[in-house]
């Protein structure tokens, strides 16, 4: 029984906007639905995946260390880091909005440098892999990514609602260096081509 072949191997080529199947012929460098250039695979995929990660990976470190938010209460402040908030919420009998912080904020996060990192590897040194898993895999982090802002929109929540109260929240240096990271690893996500995953098998 012949193996069945990938798309590129008949002589097929999908255009990454429209995902029109072209047939490859020497006259055709564009796609005949929607105009734009055809490429076999995203363009330096590795190399720009790889320098956005890396970005993504430095900020996580000050994201982590400085303190997102500062709560000013009485002519007092307290800078509270993303460790620091989450233990404040969950003392504050805020459980629910803590865990809410620390899947969004840490886990996330965390999950998806180390998941974009493995998929970078798995590619660069062609480990024998299941692609269909790594390929959904992927697809999680491509996913998740939008879900990694709302911390930042949960700091833009509380400053509404405790500004009747007297209290003033004001978002720290690590609000920003999260939400570039943030950022970055849906740059990084969306510039991996996991067919790269199925050709090196």
């Amino acid at each position: 029984m012949q193996a069945k072949q990938c798309a590129l191997k008949q002589g097929f080529i999908n255009c990454h906007d429209c995902g029109y199947l072209v047939k490859i012929t020497q006259q055709l460098s564009s796609c005949p639905r929607c105009r734009s250039h055809l490429h076999e695979r995203k363009p330096h995929s590795l190399q720009r995946t790889c320098a956005l990660l890396l970005s993504s990976f430095f900020l996580y470190i000050p994201a982590n260390i400085f303190p997102i938010m500062t709560v000013t209460q009485f002519g007092t402040g307290d800078a509270h880091t993303i460790a620091g908030g989450i233990i404040e919420l969950i003392d504050g009998g805020m459980i629910p909005i803590g865990l809410l912080v620390l899947v969004a904020s840490i886990l996330v996060p965390s999950s998806k440098l180390i998941g974009i990192s493995l998929l970078l590897l798995s590619v660069y040194f062609r480990w024998k892999i299941n692609a269909r898993r790594w390929t959904f895999m992927y697809r999680v982090i491509a996913f998740i990514g939008r879900w990694s802002m709302l911390d930042i929109f949960m700091i833009s929540i509380l400053v509404d609602l405790v500004d009747f109260t007297g209290v003033q929240i004001i978002a720290g240096p690590a609000a920003i260096a999260f939400a570039a990271v943030v950022i970055l690893t849906m740059f990084a996500a969306e510039n991996f081509d996991p067919r790269l995953l199925w050709d090196k098998q």
